[in-house]
């Protein structure tokens, strides 16, 4: 498949990737909000949503705390209701390899509902974030009792692996010069409308998510923006100029 053959398949997945304090929250509209927002839980009848709504725990993260490290017992599912968590592993050496960004409605943690497991991986705050939580044996008794959750967890999950499938494919085949190039093409909206965007992190975080370095990223942008590609804004926004040669690159 050609680069701009692979235009036809862009969807937002990439840009969709010791002790701490936190406060748990007792209001019922935190876990109101998780059940409004994640696909697995909001196509529930009511009383569904409020038997699911009894046994979540509302917690509050402040910028930069850790919701968990790689090594903690991993023994229930996290729900993002507000705010934003990244995901990153660290190597032998120290580097970080950034995973994903999740956004209200996304959940990390779910492999421990199919096994006994730790987490091999760090989650961390990028601002203030609500998060609910539901234990493993909780949220299996729900898989069981109502099984469209279950079809929708399969559903989050293969989009979540197909994500990650081409993200280390490009890894592995493509430039970094490409690998932007597809990034910014896929944080635009579908459809026709705004050529606008809005890198949904800074610089390190990109750089992270694509095996490369902030300076790099800096300087592929400088390149694309000299070769007419795209036009840098103030903070994060980029204005997309040609999207048919940005995908050539």
């Amino acid at each position: 498949m050609s680069k701009k053959d692979s235009k036809q398949d862009i969807r937002k997945n990439g840009c969709n990737t010791s002790s701490h304090t936190h406060h748990h929250r007792d209001k019922s509209d935190s876990q109101a909000a998780c059940i409004s927002v994640v696909p697995i839980f909001n196509h529930l009848e009511e009383e569904q949503m409020d038997e699911i709504m009894k046994v979540m725990k509302s917690i509050s993260y402040k910028k930069g705390q850790m919701v968990y490290r790689e090594g903690d017992t991993s023994n229930a599912l996290y729900v993002v209701s507000k705010g934003k968590i990244r995901i990153y592993r660290l190597s032998e050496s120290g580097k970080e390899q950034l995973l994903r960004i999740l956004n209200p409605g996304d959940f990390t943690g779910e492999l421990a509902l199919f096994r006994e497991s730790i987490h091999e991986a760090y989650a961390e705050a990028m601002s203030n974030t609500d998060v609910c939580m539901i234990s493993k044996n909780d949220l299996q008794e729900f898989l069981l009792k109502y099984p469209t959750i279950s079809l929708k967890f399969l559903s989050e999950l293969s989009n979540r692996l197909e994500t990650l499938e081409k993200q280390t494919t490009r890894f592995t085949t493509e430039k970094v010069d490409a690998r932007l190039a597809l990034f910014l093409a896929e944080c635009m909206d579908d459809g026709e409308g705004s050529m606008e965007i809005e890198l949904p992190m800074n610089r390190k975080d990109l750089a992270s998510y694509l095996g490369t370095t902030p300076e790099t990223v800096s300087r592929k942008l400088a390149d694309f923006e000299n070769e007419g590609y795209i036009k840098q804004k103030a903070s994060r926004k980029i204005e997309i100029l040609d999207l048919d040669g940005l995908l050539l690159v």
